[in-house]
């Protein structure tokens, strides 16, 4: 199989990668930094060492398994400018019609979906992979039909507005809500968890466990419940606070607390240094557990104190492998009570660890999407 995964950046993400110290002269200049004249090649393996949303993870498991595939992250104006230039393209700027699929960095104002279109028609793919349903949608995706078998949408983040999903043969979502609301619409909709990249654990060494109590996420409008637990376990407990902070006024002892967002190497290496991590489900998750922190957290070795959803145990095994709770007091007696007794604290993140290597890795996400894939490319071609 022939895999093109198309994904999108976070913009502040894009913006310190490619210029982590501007100088106020450089910005007044519009200078680029070193980055944005690199070739295509040297801007993808750079933010792939990031290990930032992913990183490589799924092309590097499709090709472990004997696929070919590549991934093409297509609100990164610098890094599909060179994929152009490389091949001696060019496009026109953006487009009058009102498009969510933008570049955060320069050039700002090239025409990003033709780049898309012209990737497809070079890479003739089997599969089209969308992870950025929200920004590339299906009146682009339409136009890559004639290059493909087959366009996925992988979704498990809010719904993208006005999107008619006419372009998609299938969608696939960790989450169990996702598949019966896309099947309800009509659609063909498989369950695909998320996973753990072992290869992480050479990547970022970590010496020591010297974050007693972590929380690493964003606190938006999406996650409703989230400030009033942190907000608790910041006045109730010594948690340390990484991650993006929207709705959080500045006057919030939250922010006495924060240290910055984490991203890639930096996320894991929080997650590598605390001895237990909290997390909590956005609200499109409803009653099931999915998101990425489930195994992320446990895959470096924390402790994971996790809400309580229905689909938990098909998962982990509460209270041998993580520990969950039900209220934000239930949670603060867990904290309370694994930071009293390090021995059974360490043990049952060794186990979380274990199952996450075992039974949550890439390998296993990919091998999955492979026989979803190769199955509903079987039923199209008959």
């Amino acid at each position: 199989m022939r895999v093109m995964i198309i994904s999108t950046d976070y913009g502040p993400f894009l913006r310190t990668l490619y210029n982590p110290n501007p100088s106020l002269l450089g910005r007044l200049l519009g200078r680029k930094s070193a980055l944005q004249g690199a070739s295509y090649k040297q801007q993808l393996d750079t933010r792939n060492d990031t290990l930032f949303a992913g990183s490589d993870f799924y092309s590097r498991n499709f090709v472990a398994l004997g696929h070919e595939a590549a991934e093409f992250h297509v609100n990164n104006g610098a890094l599909q400018s060179a994929w152009l230039r490389e091949r001696g393209q060019q496009v026109g700027p953006r487009p009058a019609v009102a498009s969510p699929l933008r570049s955060p960095i320069e050039p700002s104002n090239i025409d990003l979906e033709e780049i898309i279109v012209s990737q497809a028609r070079e890479m003739k793919p089997d599969i089209i992979l969308n992870q950025a349903v929200s920004e590339v949608e299906s009146r682009v995706l339409e136009r890559l039909k004639p290059y493909c078998r087959l366009i996925v949408g992988q979704i498990a983040s809010p719904y993208p507005e006005n999107e008619p999903y006419t372009a998609y043969d299938l969608m696939i979502s960790s989450l169990p809500n996702f598949v019966n609301y896309y099947r309800k619409r009509g659609l063909a909709a498989e369950p695909n968890l998320l996973g753990f990249e072992p290869g992480v654990l050479e990547e970022v060494k970590v010496a020591e466990r010297d974050v007693s109590l972590s929380f690493v996420g964003s606190i938006t409008s999406d996650h409703g419940s989230r400030y009033d637990l942190v907000d608790r376990l910041v006045r109730a407990t010594d948690i340390q606070i990484w991650g993006r902070l929207v709705s959080v006024p500045s006057s919030s002892p939250i922010m006495k607390r924060y240290r910055g967002e984490a991203w890639g190497r930096g996320m894991f290496g929080v997650l590598g240094r605390s001895k237990i991590t909290v997390n909590q489900h956005i609200d499109i998750a409803e009653n099931y557990a999915n998101n990425m922190r489930l195994f992320e957290a446990t895959g470096m070795g924390a402790l994971l104190i996790t809400d309580w959803k229905d689909n938990i145990a098909d998962l982990f095994e509460p209270g041998k492998e993580v520990v969950c709770y039900k209220s934000v007091d239930e949670c603060i007696e867990l904290i309370d009570y694994y930071s009293r007794h390090e021995a059974e604290r360490a043990a049952i993140a060794a186990a979380g660890q274990r199952r996450t290597l075992q039974s949550h890795s890439y390998a296993q996400v990919v091998a999955d999407q492979v026989r979803i894939f190769e199955h509903y490319l079987a039923a199209k071609a008959a």
